[in-house]
């Protein structure tokens, strides 16, 4: 079993579109109209046929107050795993990302937390151990 797919709700998806691609770096994958809204996704370029993120409509009634209790107590809704969060970091502060935490080590780990101005907090993270525990396969992948 392995995951196939997972979401963030979204204020505007073509909004989210543009931040997750242009800004981000993700791809498209899958942009299906489904009357006012769409079936939105996009994936890492490294790995194309790997998890996909769903820039999912916030309309339904409880995603607003689950988000809102997410971003006060700043809790961010995903995470992304990135080779080099200062790195990520210091890329995406030039393109005008705002930041609510700035790259933190902890222990093994590195994390920062971005807006990603659709009404999420998402984590950006890297971690040594699983760096290092990463198999020949996927290192081979993702650097394709």
């Amino acid at each position: 079993m392995r995951i196939h797919l997972s979401s963030v709700f979204v204020d505007d998806q073509e909004r989210a579109l543009r931040f997750y691609t242009d800004v981000l770096g993700f791809v498209k994958k899958h942009d299906v109209p489904l009357g006012q809204d769409r079936w939105l996704t996009v994936v890492s370029p490294d790995d194309p046929e790997g998890t996909e993120l769903l820039l999912e409509p916030s309309g339904h009634p409880a995603v607003r107050p689950y988000r809102t209790a997410l971003v006060q107590d700043g809790i961010p809704a995903t995470s992304f795993a990135v080779d080099d969060v200062r790195a990520e970091f210091a890329r995406l502060r030039e393109r005008g990302v705002r930041f609510t935490q700035e790259p933190l080590e902890a222990g093994t780990v590195t994390t920062a937390v971005l807006d990603d101005t659709c009404g999420n907090l998402i984590q950006l993270v890297h971690s040594e151990q699983a760096a290092e525990e990463e198999t020949p396969a996927h290192r081979s992948r993702r650097t394709r």
